[in-house]
């Protein structure tokens, strides 16, 4: 059985969370592929409220196999964390694989966090000061430390030792910070590797196994297609790859295992922090998505921006990820609005750019091309069938499906699993549960 993909359409904050719950029933695996505990879901199961920053969201279900793929970067400590406050509340977390390959956060990467965003002043990209980026660099820079290496304590230590020969002379000199103890840091990390040992798999091989054998495998995407290192709106991205090549990198399986790639989006646009942003809609139609949709982060309640739906933006997270179907969620935050805008170009210098900007300062400085369509002003929190939504609302989707060149197969009308309305029946969850998870996600950017 080939699997199943769901990737941010946008800058992340589209509603994955909701997504990905509502077609893990059908799974035997969920999969994280990147990122780090920059990401993350609050959920809700009836009165509890479960925030998850690592584990993948299949954990509430006690007949998938949760798996935190090669792309990850992990802080260890967080990830105990969130072990242990769901083992707290009953939720087991024994069918947890990690792979072997992935990243480890160290604690040196959290100082260089935070004091590379106060070097940055004015410039700086917001991110959430976990480490995220610099763990990321590290990799890249072949001094980063792995899962594995966890489980042989001189290996661990010697690497800690080399990679604290380059950090501590920086933070010292450059910053006046006091070094980080090889020691110390030894110390605290083989506490982490008898605890974590159990779980480290090669999660390459038990994913290929499982597909071979027609499990089902749902790949869970975190952030956005706009947040990619390669193809986002850099330097304002995260340090990782969600997009579609994320999956590949991020797990070790091939293009021939997918069969489907939901893109998820919302009916509006919404961006945290800094960077570009040419729908943004800074005045009070801004804030009534904002209000409307509880544009919040979850852990740091930073506001989100909100503005128009961008369909230059969709139709290039389409190419980029070839998604075959979208999920188009918090349609019901429209139902207040008279009259709606869709971004169908850039102007910029005389010239109307239909497709994503070749360089950065187009998309800086164009101004949007809107097409205006009717509003609904009805609420349409309770349709459960697309039929049965107002004329101008299935117009609404019927045009996104129309600029992007996919079909929308699953509307988001509310926060509970009971608020869908879906096109493809196969999609549809075997058992729908009125409000037995309901998601919000932060995805604090960029790294």
């Amino acid at each position: 059985m080939p699997g199943t993909v769901v990737l941010g359409a946008q800058w992340g904050d589209e509603g994955k969370g909701k997504i990905t719950d509502l077609m893990a029933d059908r799974m035997d695996f969920v999969v994280r592929f990147a990122g780090g505990n920059n990401a993350g879901h609050t959920i809700v199961c009836g009165d509890d409220e479960f925030k998850l920053h690592l584990i993948p969201s299949g954990i509430l279900y006690p007949h998938i196999t949760p798996v935190i793929g090669d792309g990850l970067v992990v802080n260890p400590q967080v990830l105990l964390g969130e072990m242990d406050g769901l083992g707290r509340r009953g939720i087991s977390s024994d069918n947890l694989k990690i792979s072997c390959n992935a990243h480890l956060v160290m604690p040196y990467h959290m100082a260089f966090d935070h004091l590379g965003e106060i070097s940055l002043g004015s410039a700086k990209l917001g991110t959430t000061h976990r480490g995220i980026g610099p763990a990321y660099a590290d990799k890249a820079d072949r001094l980063g430390l792995r899962m594995q290496d966890l489980f042989d304590e001189k290996i661990f230590r010697t690497k800690v030792e080399s990679a604290l020969g380059r950090k501590n002379p920086i933070l010292t000199k450059a910053f006046g910070q006091e070094p980080f103890d090889t020691d110390e840091i030894t110390d605290e990390y083989m506490v982490y590797a008898e605890r974590l040992e159990p779980h480290i798999d090669d999660t390459s091989l038990l994913i290929h196994d499982a597909l071979h054998e027609g499990k089902k495998v749902l790949f869970e995407g975190a952030q956005g297609i706009l947040l990619d290192i390669d193809h986002g709106t850099y330097p304002f991205v995260t340090s990782s790859s969600p997009t579609i090549g994320g999956v590949f990198t991020g797990t070790g399986i091939g293009p021939g295992r997918i069969e489907r790639i939901v893109g998820v989006a919302k009916a509006y646009v919404t961006r945290v922090g800094y960077g570009p942003f040419p729908t943004e809609q800074d005045n009070r139609d801004g804030e009534i998505m904002g209000e409307k949709g509880v544009e919040f982060g979850t852990t740091t309640g930073r506001k989100r921006r909100c503005g128009w739906l961008d369909a230059v933006l969709l139709r290039y997270a389409v190419r980029i990820n070839g998604l075959t179907g979208l999920a188009l969620t918090k349609l019901d935050v429209l139902s207040v609005f008279e009259k709606l805008k869709v971004c169908v170009g850039y102007s910029y210098q005389g010239r109307i750019y239909h497709d994503f900007p070749p360089h950065q300062t187009i998309f800086h400085k164009c101004e949007p091309e809107y097409l205006e369509l009717d509003g609904w002003n009805v609420d349409i929190s309770g349709v459960t069938e697309r039929e049965k939504l107002p004329a101008a609302a299935l117009r609404y989707i019927e045009f996104v499906e129309q600029v992007a060149g996919i079909p929308v197969e699953v509307v988001s009308v509310g926060p509970k699993r009971s608020q869908t309305i879906w096109s493809r029946a196969e999609m549809k969850p075997q058992s729908v549960e009125e409000g037995m998870y309901l998601y919000r996600e932060e995805f604090e950017t960029p790294t």
